[in-house]
């Protein structure tokens, strides 16, 4: 008989070693004495990057699995709501450019495609897209909240995920693992690691804690890679032929005023080399500036951070990210799964990073392997899948920049060039200019970026489409102008009955959410 998969080593900290450890540590262990255990071990010297403070709203189910409430996550993580992506000066550069990539899905989704509908009637309201289709664009331009100090933990009026400080949120995680789920946790440096005959990682090296051995290997060491690249050595493969920004300055600065109102939206500020992120969390801003620096000069990109913040102070200097885009060539290799940044990494322009860990981990924790033989079928499922989510993201990413009509720099024209377009999105672009996406245009895997997402941007910058032209049965208007009646009657509702996202918050800090 095989032996079982019992003990789980996740080496590496962060918000992907932590958040590792935790899902399989809540899923898997008992009280029973023979059931799964997981180690954590980390590097007292080797700091994490921890500029990661956006989420999707997978994180809302993340935390209930692990068993952290809603109220403790927004008071010790520093968080704030996220309703989705206003991006600024991406289309033409003017004042005026600007659109929303909201996280609720078009009204009546599943019932009809309002795309073509609304591009027949554009000229009569005046709506952007996301305000014809949806409520959710309007609570972010109002600063309005997706959710009320009395609705429920995890539940809300609008879709919603988060904005949180990424030291904040691994400490959340490091303490709630230890005290309640029972996780060892090791603090140390690997400075070996140590194979079995068939290939396997048998054990860890320690300095201090000596050999700790395991089952099952999570590699969460970050850019060090320490297993899947270290050990076995598998490929990068890059991807800064069709993504340019290969550096990100971060920064954080304080509002000018205590209560300054906080944005429920992450807003993305096209630059001459790249953009500008810009997100609110009830202390602080978290700003940085993703470039190109074959585009412009590392002094230049700093002013230009600079020059978007204006007078206001900044805490400390800015902090310099090299960013290597691209991803491993196999994930899982034998008894090991790189997680996190040794699975790979972009540029965060739709916050993908922590939803790549929740979607790995969901699959880890889930699906345990039961023995050797079961992890074998597991890892080839996994391959598979991250091999398909890495190239839809990059695609997505680059969807942005394809579709700029913006002439004026070296940068966004090189963007456009053909030779730097997956063949794969130039052929979807070609499909969409006549019919809208639709999910029978993602038929293969559970998808990272829906046909929602996809239509958003589309419509946000202007793609030259001609839907309008489309047959339509009479059934079918009329189903479409009473969604967009309801929308209308719901954008109207939900800003005068959500409050601000300060005042929400600050009710948060001193009552608590309602519990389930």
């Amino acid at each position: 008989m095989e032996k079982r998969v019992k003990h789980i080593v996740v080496v590496g900290g962060g918000s992907a070693g932590w958040i590792a450890a935790a899902r399989i540590a809540a899923k898997n262990s008992t009280d029973d004495p023979d059931s799964v255990k997981v180690t954590l071990v980390e590097s007292a010297v080797i700091g994490t990057i921890g500029v990661g403070e956006g989420t999707w709203p997978t994180m809302r189910n993340t935390l209930k699995k692990i068993g952290i409430s809603e109220t403790d996550f927004i008071r010790q993580c520093d968080g704030a709501f996220k309703q989705g992506a206003k991006f600024v000066g991406w289309t033409d550069g003017t004042p005026q450019d600007g659109y929303y990539h909201p996280l609720n899905p078009p009204y009546a989704a599943t019932q009809i495609n309002l795309s073509s509908h609304w591009m027949r009637t554009k000229g009569q309201d005046d709506l952007d897209f996301a305000d014809a289709v949806d409520f959710q664009a309007a609570l972010c331009e109002a600063g309005r909240a997706p959710k009320s100090i009395t609705s429920p933990e995890y539940g809300g009026l609008a879709n919603y995920a988060y904005h949180l400080d990424a030291v904040k949120f691994a400490k959340l995680l490091c303490d709630f693992s230890v005290d309640k789920l029972g996780i060892r946790h090791v603090v140390d440096d690997v400075i070996a690691v140590n194979q079995s005959e068939n290939g396997d990682i048998a054990s860890i090296e320690t300095t201090q804690h000596g050999c700790i051995e395991g089952d099952l290997f999570v590699d969460c060491s970050g850019f060090a890679a320490l297993m899947i690249e270290g050990v076995y050595g598998v490929p990068f493969t890059a991807c800064d032929n069709i993504l340019f920004a290969d550096h990100a300055l971060a920064l954080q600065v304080p509002y000018e005023r205590d209560d300054a109102p906080i944005a429920t939206h992450t807003i993305s500020t096209a630059q001459d080399a790249g953009w500008i992120w810009d997100i609110g969390l009830p202390t602080r801003r978290g700003t940085g500036y993703v470039y190109s620096s074959n585009h412009t000069s590392h002094d230049e990109a700093e002013a230009t951070l600079r020059r978007y913040l204006g007078p206001v102070r900044a805490g400390g200097p800015a902090r310099r990210i090299k960013i290597r885009a691209g991803h491993r060539q196999t994930f899982w290799v034998k008894n090991c799964v790189a997680v996190g940044l040794s699975n790979g990494f972009l540029e965060p322009l739709e916050a993908s990073a922590l939803m790549l860990i929740e979607t790995a981990v969901d699959f880890i924790a889930d699906r345990l392997p039961e023995n050797r033989s079961a992890m074998a079928v597991l890892a080839k499922q996994f391959n598979s899948a991250f091999t398909h989510h890495w190239a839809r993201i990059i695609e997505f990413l680059k969807l942005h920049y394809v579709l700029t009509k913006r002439n004026d720099t070296q940068f966004w024209r090189d963007n456009r060039s053909l030779d730097s377009i997956p063949e794969s999105l130039k052929e979807r672009l070609e499909l969409w200019r006549y019919h809208p996406p639709t999910a029978q245009d993602f038929p293969y895997h559970k998808e990272i970026f829906s046909w929602p997402s996809y239509q958003y941007v589309l419509h946000g910058m202007g793609f030259e489409a001609n839907y309008a032209a489309q047959a339509t049965s009479v059934h079918d208007q009329q189903l479409a102008d009473r969604c967009f009646a309801a929308v209308a009657h719901s954008r109207k509702k939900s800003l005068a009955d959500m409050p601000m996202h300060r005042d929400l918050l600050n009710k948060i800090a001193q009552y608590g959410l309602q519990s389930v």
